[in-house]
């Protein structure tokens, strides 16, 4: 068999826990609290467990109720006011606020609580619909770098070569460091049809290259399986939506009838999606228990049960995971690798673990807002710390670029002789 190890540390240039992710789609962010399947709330932008209130009631009290602490950020603004040398500054009481809420939210180090402003959030609210304009890639924010979590397969980014890892250094020459994520994403998003100019530095590379992506649409396909080594079912799992548990269970039958001996669940570049979904793969595989558990500010703990009836709770199986594999992947992988159920190979995950709300501000904008933390059945924090592989394989860039794919030879091998 194979021995479990704890998740533990990640290195910081592969470990977004500083960061706040999105998707380069048509809209500003995929995953999000708009596309609601059966039972459960989805992950945030791709990443974690959202759900969407209405516009917030109004907050009763005056500031006063902030405590005396805040009367400073008053004061400061008076003397703005009063003194500034250049006052029609000080005239967009919007840009101001934005940027107190900005500066609020900042103070907190927390990369998934964030402001959207009323564009942004209507970019939001138009996603998760099947399909997309745009280049087609997740990305993340750590270290004031814009870095690729993952393309989608199939996307303008993937036929580009952009790779999990890259970062983003220019869009179209401007330099984006000192941009929020919310705003590179809107630079790099545009019309179907239209030319985006990248400067990407490759993961292990000393120059950066420019590449010109044009933005198409992006239709988005959850499952796909073939026969590997004759009698092993490889099932890639690209993201979880709406469809994803039905299109598994039809692959899975399929991959029974045709005499499979073992199956290999590939979570790899997967970067999330419907909590809904990703409790209906997991159960596929299990027969009783929990997938994961969430925990609140007060202590609450909530738990998402094994759902009975799964396909495959006993045949053979192996888990591909590596550093793009995040959030619904991870939930998966973590209730998979606590319950022994097959060994994780590959590369270390992202660690995306928040569960997020999405609250309406009255005046169209939005704040996601960290809520909860996910956990494996067995208590371990997702959040900042990711799954450790039971059998660790990096691929090189010269592997990928040659097309070897040593977790994938390592996962064969593992169904073929129980090891």
């Amino acid at each position: 068999m194979y021995s479990s190890r704890k998740a533990g540390s990640m290195s910081k240039l592969r470990v977004p826990i500083t960061v706040f992710t999105v998707i380069i789609l048509a809209g500003l962010l995929f995953g999000s609290g708009f596309a609601v399947g059966a039972g459960y709330p989805p992950f945030d932008r791709v990443l974690a467990g959202t759900s969407l209130k209405p516009a917030s009631a109004p907050v009763k009290g005056s500031n006063g109720d902030l405590g005396s602490e805040f009367n400073v950020f008053w004061e400061a603004w008076r003397i703005l006011k009063r003194e500034y040398v250049e006052p029609e500054r000080l005239k967009d009481p919007q840009k101001i606020t934005y940027g107190a809420i900005d500066g609020m939210l900042d103070s907190l180090n927390d990369p998934w609580t964030a402001h959207l402003d009323a564009a942004q959030f209507k970019m939001e609210t138009s996603d998760f619909q099947g399909s997309f304009a745009g280049i087609g890639a997740q990305v993340t924010k750590t270290n004031n770098q814009v870095t690729v979590v993952s393309p989608i397969d199939g996307s303008p980014a993937a036929k580009a070569g952009i790779r999990p890892g890259d970062i983003i250094l220019k869009v179209d020459d401007e330099e984006i460091s000192r941009l929020s994520l919310t705003d590179a994403v809107t630079k790099i998003r545009g019309p179907k049809g239209t030319t985006v100019k990248l400067t990407i530095l490759h993961q292990g590379d000393n120059h950066p290259v420019d590449l010109s992506i044009v933005r198409d649409e992006i239709t988005t396909s959850s499952v796909s399986w073939k026969m590997v080594d004759n009698k092993i079912a490889q099932i890639r799992i690209a993201q979880f939506t709406e469809t994803t548990v039905a299109d598994l269970t039809s692959a899975l039958k399929s991959a029974e009838s045709q005499g499979a001996t073992g199956v290999i669940l590939d979570l790899r570049r997967n970067p999330g999606g419907l909590l809904d979904a990703a409790v209906g793969v997991a159960s596929q595989f299990l027969k009783d228990g929990i997938v994961v558990y969430s925990v609140d500010q007060a202590g609450k703990k909530v738990n998402y049960p094994v759902r009975k009836g799964g396909v495959e709770p006993d045949l053979p199986l192996a888990i591909l995971v590596d550093t793009g594999s995040a959030s619904g992947s991870e939930v998966v992988a973590g209730a998979l690798q606590d319950a022994g159920r097959g060994p994780l190979i590959g590369d270390e995950t992202v660690g995306k673990g928040s569960v997020n709300q999405l609250e309406r501000l009255s005046d169209g904008s939005a704040l996601y807002v960290t809520v909860a933390r996910w956990y494996t059945p067995k208590g371990r924090l997702i959040e900042g710390k990711g799954l450790s592989p039971d059998i660790d394989i990096v691929l090189s860039p010269d592997d990928v670029k040659n097309q070897n794919d040593k977790q994938l030879q390592r996962a064969i091998e593992y169904i073929n002789t129980g090891k």
